[in-house]
């Protein structure tokens, strides 16, 4: 009876162990399998540097919001702004870009927060690129060595004047493995793309809706009113009650 691939490839790792099943794949994948393990190496990297930095800018905005609006009402623009400053995260930064510029009028807030806005979601999306280069170029790669080893085999035909298994084994052989190879690296690089992309989408849609609150909030205060609600301030009355005990 003849044994699947995995089946088999379960008994080599079984006896060999899975590093030395990927190291002699690797050596037998030939020369292209080194760019195509470089494009994986950097792009798992930057996905890498990229989750730590977008995980340091997720905060809990809700709460955020009822504490910006608390120090409005409590200590007016300044408080506000040393909360912000105290607080990381592109929504802390865009609300302290849009309070430095309060008191020139509501639509040099606007215009603040529009334009740090901006700065913020381009830190958030640098390096995002060269993740998609990366995906791009493994599977390249992998094809590339798919055509050598190819072009390996018919030599080797050439070379013998007649066809056997035995003389294109070599050559296809090669070719698969680079193919495989470059289709996996683009396959985990694309998970972590994605993740990197909807992470940063999420954030960004909350910064702008907390931009909004921020300048509704400003009005609100230039015209004397409240800017909590009843339910809002019981959450913010309670929230300082647990800090103290």
């Amino acid at each position: 009876m003849s044994l699947s691939f995995g089946t088999l490839l379960m008994q080599v790792g079984l006896e060999e162990g899975p590093f030395n099943v990927l190291v002699y794949y690797f050596n037998e994948g030939g020369t292209f399998m080194w760019p195509v393990l470089i494009c994986v190496i950097i792009g798992l990297a930057i996905f890498l540097e990229r989750v730590i930095t977008l995980n340091r800018a997720d905060i809990n905005t809700r709460k955020f919001i009822l504490d910006v609006k608390d120090a409005l009402q409590t200590g007016g623009i300044p408080a506000a702004e040393e909360l912000c400053s105290q607080t990381r995260g592109p929504v802390a930064s865009v609300f302290q870009a849009g309070l430095l510029r309060a008191d020139e009028g509501i639509e040099a807030a606007e215009k603040a927060i529009t334009s740090y806005g901006s700065i913020e979601m381009s830190f958030l999306e640098r390096g995002v690129v060269w993740i998609s280069l990366f995906i791009a170029l493994a599977p390249l790669f992998g094809f590339t060595g798919t055509v050598v080893g190819m072009i390996i085999a018919f030599d080797a035909i050439e070379a013998a004047g007649d066809i056997s298994p035995s003389l294109v084994a070599g050559g296809i052989k090669v070719a698969l493995l680079t193919t495989v190879a470059g289709l996996l690296g683009a396959i985990v690089l694309q998970i972590g793309y994605n993740y990197c992309i909807s992470k940063i989408d999420r954030l960004v849609v909350e910064m702008e809706e907390s931009s909004i609150v921020l300048i509704d909030s400003i009005a609100l205060m230039s015209q004397g009113k409240n800017l909590l609600t009843a339910e809002e301030q019981a959450k913010v009355d309670a929230a300082k009650g647990d800090s103290k005990e």
